[in-house]
């Protein structure tokens, strides 16, 4: 997984979808955010809070509102990537630059400025305890090097993990998750570190 450290190098990473992030870019430039770099793309933030992201991948290039369910979204261009997980936040794919209307654009960019200036916001709950699928839980009571690995990842990762191998419906398939996941646990990588 490759970190930018500014947004130019992000952009100029991205060749095939270059154009589109410069014009989203541009627009968010002009209003009053604050430009950074977290989770190795583009952040937008209004007095320290993220408003904003804009990352781009083969198929599109998106907006991500932080806090996206309190937009009205009256031309329901919205979506939840991650139904029945994520709470707030709601994206904006673009497939290619022809679809990008400014005005619209803009118009969202500075309702989601707003709300984040009025206080609307959803906290993030996070569960204290990962619910670990017992093929995980017996290997790491076999594995003291694999075990001191998972406990010494972020719960956000342990719980990735916990639950890509347990969400399978069969056995075989649980356990075939388990060991194609143990050199990235070994490695301190979490599942999904290639895509943030």
């Amino acid at each position: 997984m490759e970190r930018h450290k500014t947004v130019q190098d992000y952009i100029e990473s991205q060749a095939d979808r270059k154009d589109e992030l410069l014009f989203l870019r541009d627009l968010l430039l002009e209003t009053e955010l604050k430009e950074t770099v977290k989770w190795g793309a583009p952040c937008y933030t209004i007095n320290g809070k993220n408003v904003i992201g804009l990352a781009s991948f083969k198929s599109y290039t998106g907006l991500w509102f932080h806090q996206g369910v309190f937009l009205t979204d009256k031309n329901k261009v919205l979506i939840n990537a991650q139904e029945g997980t994520t709470k707030a936040l709601r994206q904006w794919r673009f497939q290619s630059i022809k679809e990008m209307n400014p005005k619209l654009i803009s118009q969202y960019i500075l309702e989601a400025i707003q709300n984040q200036q009025d206080g609307k916001e959803i906290k993030a709950v996070k569960a204290k305890k990962v619910d670990t699928p017992l093929e995980l839980e017996n290997k790491l009571s076999q594995d003291n090097v694999l075990k001191s690995a998972f406990d010494s990842l972020t719960i956000g990762k342990q719980r990735e993990y916990a639950e890509h191998i347990g969400t399978a419906k069969q056995e075989k398939t649980r356990l075939n998750r388990l060991e194609k996941t143990i050199p990235m646990i070994l490695k301190g990588e979490g599942l999904n570190d290639k895509y943030k």
